[in-house]
C-alpha cells in the first residue's frame, strides 16, 4: 500500500509539473571557486562565477532561466556578517556586503518574495554565533535592474544558534513558501529538538508555529533534504543520526519521525555530511566523511530502510574528503570534493598551483532511481572548466515545484488577503558588536526623502544624514566607531513622519 501511494505522489508530481508557471529558477549553479555551470540546454555547461566560498552558497534565475543573483559565505573572513551577494554581472551587487553568514555550509536560502516578481528574500542564520535567524530583501530594480540590498540583517530569531540546515520549500498553493531551520544547544552541552517554521506570504513572513519533534540532536552540523513530491523530508547530523519525516506543504506541520540510524553510543561515528533524493523519492543518497569518504544509498519504500544500506563508492583519503550531493535540474544527483595534499591537509584557500582531477570535477549519479551499482556513479566525470570545488554546492530550494493539485490548499485568497496590514511604518535596529555597526532598516515608509539621526541619551544629535527612500525601504549599515558605549536613539524622520527605536551600543 505504500508503494502504491507513494507511486501516486509521483504520478500526480509528473502531471502538475506542466501547471507551474515557474520553470528553470534553478538552472543555474554557481559555488566553490568560480564555479557556475548552466543547466539551460538540458545538458551542464561550465562557467565562471565571482565566488570563493568552501560551502555556503545559493542562486537564483527568473523563468527563462536567465542568473538573477547569487551568493557565498566566507569560511576565512572573521565574524558572523561575511556574506556577499554578486548581481548576474558577477560584480558585487548594491549593498550586497556585510550579510550574516559565517562561513558554513547551509547557512544560506533565497525564497522570492510572492506575488512580487521584483522582491527576494535571502535568509541567513547564525551557527558559531549566537545571531539566531535573519533575513535581508533584494529589490531586483535597484541599480538599473542588477538589483540592490534594500533591507539587511532583520533578525526573525535572536540570541541563539542554529544547526547548519536552513532550507525552504514551496507552500501547497505554488506561490507561498515555508522556511525552515532547527535549534542548536550544541555550544551548551546540550540536545533538543526544536524546529522553526515560517510562512513567506504576500503579506510579509509569519512564525507558524516552534515544533518538537523526532529524536534529539546534539550537534550543529547537520543538514535537510526534500523529496522531489517534497512530503518526506530527511534530516542527517553529523555524528551519525538519520531521519525522515513528513511534511505537510499546506500547514507546514513536520510529523512521524522515523529513526533509521540512531547516533551510536561512541565512536566510531560515521560523519554523515548530506543526503539527496532521487527523482521518484524512493533512493537517498548519503555522503559519508570518514577517514575514507563514502556514499551510501537507501531504499525508502522498504519496509526496513536501513537494511537496504548499500555502499555505491568508497574513495581514498587523501587526496579528497567527501562533501555534499544535490539533485540538478536535469535529475542527476551531483557529488562535490575538496582536495587535500598528500599529507592529508585541506587548505582553504586552495594554493593558487592545486589544479586536480579531485577539485577541477564533480561525480555525477546518472541513474538515481536504480538500485546499486545501475545507478551508474561515475567519480569526478563532469569537468568544471578549469574550475575548482570544495565540499559545499548550491543550499537552492526547488524552485520550479507546483502546487498540490487537488490538496485542500490548492486556492488562492486575494493578494489583498491582509490589505492594509502593513500600511504603518516600521524601523529595525540592530547592532552587532563583532562589526561596531547598526544595521538599520525601515520598510512601509511615507515620503521620499527625510534624515537619519542618532541622539545619545542627553538628547544630543551626536549623527545626522540625509536618506532617500526607495519604493518605501531605506537600509543603512551605519558604523559605531569612536562612539562611547551606551543607549543610543535612532531616528528616522521624513516629511511624513517620524520613527525611533533604541540601541544599545556594548
Amino acid at each position: 500500500m505504500k508503494r502504491i501511494i507513494d507511486c501516486f505522489l509521483l504520478l500526480v508530481l509528473v502531471l502538475s509539473w506542466g501547471n507551474s508557471n515557474a520553470q528553470n529558477r534553478g538552472n543555474i549553479w554557481c559555488f566553490g571557486d568560480s564555479v557556475l555551470i548552466d543547466f539551460n540546454s538540458g545538458v551542464p555547461v561550465p562557467g565562471i562565477s565571482s565566488l570563493d566560498t568552501r560551502g555556503s552558497c545559493v542562486s537564483i534565475s527568473d523563468t527563462n532561466g536567465d542568473l538573477l543573483f547569487y551568493g557565498n559565505t566566507r569560511a576565512a573572513t572573521a565574524g558572523a556578517y561575511n556574506t556577499l551577494l554578486w548581481n548576474k554581472n558577477h560584480q558585487l551587487m548594491l549593498g550586497g556586503d556585510s550579510i550574516a553568514g559565517d562561513g558554513w555550509y547551509h547557512e544560506l536560502v533565497i525564497a522570492p518574495k510572492p506575488a512580487d516578481d521584483s522582491l527576494y528574500y535571502v535568509f541567513s542564520i547564525g551557527v558559531t554565533y549566537s545571531i539566531g535567524l535573519l533575513y535581508s530583501i533584494i529589490d531586483m530594480k535597484g541599480d538599473n535592474g542588477l538589483g540592490a540590498v534594500i533591507q539587511k540583517n532583520i533578525p526573525l530569531l535572536g540570541n541563539i544558534r542554529m544547526v547548519d540546515c536552513l532550507t525552504a520549500i514551496k507552500h501547497g498553493n505554488g506561490r507561498d513558501w515555508w522556511v525552515i531551520g532547527r535549534e542548536s544547544t550544541f555550544h551548551l552541552g546540550t540536545s533538543n529538538n526544536t524546529w522553526y517554521v515560517y510562512l513567506i506570504s504576500p503579506s510579509g513572513i509569519s512564525n507558524i508555529a516552534i515544533q518538537n519533534i523526532g529524536s534529539l540532536n546534539g550537534t550543529n552540523s547537520g543538514r535537510l533534504s526534500f523529496s522531489s513530491a517534497s512530503n518526506k523530508l530527511c534530516f542527517v547530523s553529523l555524528p551519525g543520526l538519520l531521519e525522515l519525516y513528513d511534511f505537510d506543504r499546506c500547514s507546514g506541520i513536520i510529523s512521524n519521525p522515523l529513526n533509521i540510524e540512531p547516533v551510536p553510543p561512541g565512536a566510531p561515528y560515521p560523519y554523515y555530511w548530506s543526503s539527496e533524493f532521487s527523482q521518484s523519492g524512493r533512493y537517498l543518497y548519503v555522503t559519508s566523511s570518514t577517514v575514507n569518504g563514502i556514499l551510501w544509498q537507501y531504499d525508502t519504500w522498504a519496509t526496513n530502510i536501513a537494511a537496504t544500506k548499500t555502499l555505491i563508492w568508497q574513495m581514498t583519503f587523501p587526496p579528497a574528503t567527501i562533501g555534499s550531493v544535490k539533485r540538478g535540474p536535469d535529475n542527476k544527483i551531483y557529488l562535490s570534493c575538496a582536495w587535500s595534499d598528500s599529507t592529508g591537509i585541506f587548505n582553504y584557500p586552495y594554493p593558487p598551483t592545486a589544479y586536480y582531477t579531485e577539485n577541477m570535477n564533480i561525480s555525477v549519479i546518472n541513474s538515481p532511481d536504480s538500485a546499486g551499482a545501475a545507478c551508474d556513479f561515475q567519480p569526478w566525470s563532469f569537468y568544471l572548466g578549469g574550475k575548482r570545488t570544495y565540499w559545499g554546492l548550491p543550499n537552492n530550494p526547488d524552485y520550479d515545484l507546483p502546487e498540490l493539485v487537488g490538496s485542500p490548499c490548492d486556492t488562492l485568497v486575494s493578494q489583498n488577503e491582509l490589505a492594509g496590514a502593513s500600511a504603518i511604518g516600521s524601523l529595525h535596529v540592530y547592532y552587532h558588536s563583532d562589526w561596531d555597526k547598526a544595521f538599520i532598516n525601515a520598510s512601509n515608509l511615507k515620503g521620499k526623502t527625510g534624515k537619519l539621526l542618532l541622539y545619545d541619551m542627553q538628547g544630543k544629535v551626536v549623527h545626522s544624514e540625509p536618506l532617500r527612500i526607495q519604493n518605501g525601504y531605506y537600509t543603512r549599515d551605519l558604523s559605531m566607531i569612536g562612539y562611547a558605549k551606551g543607549m543610543y536613539l535612532i531616528t528616522i524622520q521624513t516629511e511624513k513622519e517620524r520613527l525611533t527605536k533604541k540601541m544599545m551600543v556594548e
